[in-house]
């Protein structure tokens, strides 16, 4: 059998100050990745977290799953019907299919849209420790067969999945509503660490991030996104926690936002809108997976789930994306600084 090791490196310690991060933790987080530089970009945004007075605030906005079935009816009329009339009686019965499928399962709501006679119902649920893609597939397989069987005269079955959940694609309904961990990092930084790590001004960064990933990102037609390099940390992280790492095409629709504050200092956020992780699952069972999950906290020692340990996770990697989104805006303010480091890094590497 074929095996592929992923270069894996421990970068830290990191300044977190979250719901599930103590201030007063150091934080060190495996990354797996076959672009080198990556490691000591992340390192030096790390580096100036733990030269800051409270490091790198995170909260959680949100944490849901979601799934979205597709129903044909057979008629407009009793597509109308089954919105308005059906739906609404039905939505307890739904709650308890759906719970009834894991233990773990707790349902949030349910939204539907109806176009011609395609009625497509999005499923939200809380998943635990879980990411919950699996989870809320079972679930909602449970609740489209009793839809259907109830309703045959009216509904019929089209697909599990109707692409409004929406799973591994770009979609403005993922940045809106959220799919998976809903989080915010943030970090303000005084202009002198930002001169003597960064080596570059809040200025600078503050109007680099107007230019190129606001201004920029509009005129490229992106979609409810506007950051300089997401996807990179996500894909990292993903891999060396045993996610599924084809999430990160939602994961990196997030916004980069920076702001002058009245005495010079910078603060420079991170919005991540869906961040699909968990503790437990496919995956996480792998034994590089268990260690590196320990060794942020957001299991036990035995392995075990811990409560509230995918949250812990989601608020880490926020810092994470964090702190190499402001090294690599850093570095493009310096003419040749990026081209430069990873000429030098990578000749490092190879030798």
């Amino acid at each position: 059998m074929l095996q592929t090791i992923i270069p894996t490196k421990l970068i830290g310690p990191f300044r977190i100050n979250g719901t599930y991060v103590n201030s007063g933790e150091k934080v060190y987080v495996p990354l797996s990745t076959f672009e080198t530089p990556l490691w000591y970009s992340v390192s030096r945004g790390a580096k100036v977290s733990e030269n800051t007075t409270d490091g790198i605030s995170c909260i959680i906005v949100n944490n849901v799953m979601t799934r979205s079935i597709l129903m044909e009816a057979n008629s407009l009329l009793l597509a109308n019907k089954f919105i308005h009339e059906i739906l609404p009686i039905e939505i307890e019965n739904i709650k308890t299919i759906a719970e009834s499928t894991s233990k773990h399962l707790n349902f949030k709501s349910i939204s539907s849209k109806l176009i011609g006679r395609n009625i497509f119902l999005r499923i939200e649920i809380f998943p635990s420790e879980a990411s919950g893609h699996n989870m809320v597939t079972i679930a909602s397989d449970k609740v489209l067969r009793y839809l259907t069987e109830k309703y045959h005269d009216i509904v019929r079955y089209v697909s599990v999945s109707g692409n409004l959940c929406t799973d591994k694609k770009s979609s403005a309904i993922n940045s809106i509503s959220g799919r998976g961990k809903y989080v915010i990092a943030s970090l303000i930084i005084p202009e002198e660490i930002t001169n003597k790590i960064l080596k570059t001004s809040n200025e600078k960064i503050h109007n680099l991030n107007i230019k190129k990933n606001l201004i920029g990102s509009i005129a490229a037609g992106s979609i409810m996104s506007a950051n300089a390099h997401f996807a990179n940390m996500l894909l990292a992280f993903y891999l060396a926690f045993g996610q599924d790492a084809a999430n990160i095409v939602e994961g990196s629709e997030g916004l980069t936002t920076t702001e002058i504050l009245p005495n010079g200092d910078l603060e420079f956020s991170v919005t991540l809108p869906n961040l699909i992780l968990g503790t437990i699952g496919n995956g996480k069972h792998l034994d590089f997976a268990r260690e590196n999950i320990r060794t942020i906290g957001c299991i036990n020692d035995d392995f075990s789930a811990k409560e509230n340990g995918s949250l812990r996770m989601a608020e880490i990697c926020a810092a994470t994306v964090l702190s190499g989104e402001l090294s690599l805006m850093a570095a493009l303010t310096n003419e040749g600084a990026l081209t430069k480091s990873h000429i030098r890094i990578e000749r490092i590497n190879k030798h």
